[in-house]
């Protein structure tokens, strides 16, 4: 059915959804059709220009459910992470500007406070939900406020170790409601087991009703009333643990509502009501099917998790997280002390073949970065050589393990950080700009920036071979011919981990060097290119180590030649804390840096958000126009 009306083109029903009212409003027997035509709208806009299909198309009909009982932006609804929101946008106010969503300067990909008043928190990383959601309560309880927080997350988020800390701090009386939205991808064994009449008996029409007046008849008999319901209580806890095991949500003290069909839109309606009129806080626990009315989306769910934009092509070959597993997997044939470590991105991050070839020596933790870390340093410490691969955007998350766990105690844990440097399409949640800043300043961390495949394999055999922390960083993406071309032919000059796109010879005729690392390298060539038209001279410094920042200025300095008057470092970084400044900290008392301009060329002190639809590095002024420009400042 959605592929039909994508194909058509029409959309009738949604045509008419400007606003959560006029959702409200909308005849209960047209909410299917209107379920139909938004997955032919979120299907034909993904396919187009990319992003989340999967958990988006499984999110349609609860979502439609949250809006038709709550009364949104009174009600705040906050969504994990972000990706199956697409719905929320598009019935509150963002239709027509639907086609603009991943564009720079368009409608985001995920939650965003400046974009709507209808997203109440801004979201794209996991398990963050609940802990929003609690300030929110928290705030209107202080306030006398009768607005409802509805928190929305998947079973995914549930593997994060925030959404149990949340939980453990989830107080009873709030008016909040949590939704575990379980789309078959981690907790089934672990929560889905309750009997299927005690959930028939949690949702009953009347049952909190029933409840509560039983509660307070039987405490309002004198002496023997609160004994009496101590008591029954007692025996209704015992009787259900002993025919249907613990329920972690009650005992923690919510009300357990379901597990009910979420793509049934009156069920999770009338599950929402009863959760509304039960004065406590709840937990609605919903069964949906990832990728629904997409038939290659339900068949293989983790394929269409995410799409490229229409039109993307990819070199032959394997991409550097690709490459590194293949490599990684290799070296553990002969080391079986290697292992590696994932927080649930093993496609992601290249390690499919690692954990099909060696499943014992393969940890996927889940969404939890910071066991991740303090994991890999238990390993390392007791004579393993863990590898943990994971986004630069989601290491964050695990900084004080790193500093505390890891290089305080000097313990060989090596971090492949994948997704380095800015990503255009996920936004500024996604960007990977922030890792070199911040392992500048911990001791004992060497930081490598391969950009070739064969420096990849090289770095991560000396990585592996250190006694001490090591981060390995790329981009998302492929090695680059021009890149590879310039610095890895037989006549490149080399000095340690820098590598010059020059000769001794032609050194001396360079009128200014611009030093870099990784993919932004190929920008500094575009403007080489273009200053040598202008009758410049330009030669190029690549750096494969950043770290430790004395290593590299001396050999940096050993390749610079005396006579050029400008040195200009170029980084797809945030400038402060970053390759340019540190190294250009280190260069200074360098004799060869006498009497030369320093510029460097890195993000500012903002978040790299995207205003206008243009290439990521022209946005930020990075690219090869602006480089030729500062160079003949």
């Amino acid at each position: 059915m959605a592929n039909e009306i994508a194909q058509n083109g029409r959309y009738p029903h949604l045509a008419c959804i400007n606003t959560p009212d006029d959702l409200k409003n909308m005849p209960a027997e047209e909410l299917s059709a209107l379920a139909d035509e938004i997955r032919a709208s979120i299907i034909e806009r993904v396919e187009e220009n990319g992003g989340h299909l999967a958990s988006n198309l499984g999110a349609v009909e609860m979502t439609l459910a949250i809006h038709r009982v709550f009364s949104s932006p009174h009600d705040h609804i906050i969504f994990d992470v972000g990706h199956q929101s697409y719905t929320h946008k598009l019935i509150t106010g963002r239709r027509e500007v639907f086609d603009t969503l991943r564009h720079g300067g368009g409608i985001s990909g995920f939650p965003k406070r400046s974009e709507s008043e209808h997203d109440a928190f801004g979201t794209g990383h996991s398990s963050t939900s609940l802990s929003a959601a609690l300030g929110f309560a928290e705030a209107d309880r202080l306030s006398g406020s009768d607005a409802y927080t509805v928190c929305v997350f998947g079973d995914g988020a549930f593997t994060g170790g925030m959404i149990h800390e949340a939980l453990n701090n989830c107080r009873k009386d709030l008016r909040l409601v949590i939704i575990l939205n379980e789309n078959e991808m981690s907790i089934s064994q672990n929560i889905g087991r309750l009997a299927l009449s005690l959930s028939k008996l949690r949702s009953a029409k009347g049952y909190f009703k029933t409840k509560r007046a039983t509660a307070n008849f039987l405490q309002k008999i004198p002496l023997i009333g609160k004994p009496i319901f101590r008591g029954l209580l007692r025996a209704k806890i015992a009787v259900k643990d002993m025919l249907y095991g613990s329920n972690t949500f009650e005992n923690l003290g919510l009300y357990y509502l379901g597990p009910v069909d979420g793509n049934d839109e009156r069920a999770v309606e009338q599950l929402l009501t009863e959760a509304k009129a039960s004065g406590q806080s709840c937990l609605i626990h919903l069964h949906t099917k990832k990728g629904k009315g997409y038939a290659p989306a339900e068949e293989h769910s983790d394929r269409y998790h995410a799409l490229h934009p229409a039109g993307a092509t990819h070199p032959d070959g394997h991409n550097f997280s690709e490459e590194m597993g293949a490599h990684l997997t290799k070296l553990a044939k002969k080391d079986g002390r290697i292992c590696a470590i994932t927080a649930a991105m093993t496609s992601g991050t290249g390690l499919s073949a690692f954990q099909a070839e060696h499943p014992t020596r393969f940890f996927d933790v889940g969404i939890a970065e910071p066991h991740a870390v303090t994991f890999a340093a238990g390993l390392a410490a007791n004579g393993c050589r863990p590898v943990v691969a994971i986004y630069s955007s989601f290491l964050q998350r695990a900084y004080d393990n790193i500093v505390h766990d890891v290089a305080l105690q000097n313990l060989p844990v090596v971090f492949c950080i994948d997704r380095a440097g800015l990503n255009a399409a996920d936004g500024p949640t996604h960007h990977g700009i922030f890792d070199v800043a911040f392992l500048s300043e911990i001791p004992n961390i060497s930081i490598y920036s391969p950009i070739t495949n064969q420096a990849l394999h090289s770095v991560l055999e000396e990585a592996l071979a250190s006694n001490t922390p090591t981060a390995i960083r790329y981009p998302n993406g492929y090695e680059n011919a021009d890149i590879k071309n310039a610095f890895y032919s037989v006549a490149a000059t080399v000095s340690g981990r820098v590598r010059a796109d020059y000769t001794a010879s032609e050194a001396e005729r360079l009128d200014a060097v611009i030093v870099t690392h990784g993919r932004i390298t190929t920008e500094a060539l575009k403007a080489k290119t273009m200053l040598k038209e202008q009758g410049k001279q330009v030669g190029i410094l690549l750096l494969e180590q950043i770290k430790p920042y004395e290593k590299i200025a001396g050999e940096v300095a050993s390749l610079l030649p005396k006579q050029s008057s400008r040195v200009l470092f170029l980084e797809e970084e945030i400038r402060a804390g970053g390759m340019g400044m540190m190294l250009s900290a280190a260069l200074a008392n360098y004799e060869v840096m006498q009497n030369k301009t320093v510029t460097i060329k890195a993000l500012g002190e903002h978040f790299a958000i995207q205003t206008r639809n243009e290439p990521i590095w022209k946005s930020f002024g990075l690219d090869a126009d602006a480089i030729v420009s500062d160079i003949l400042s």
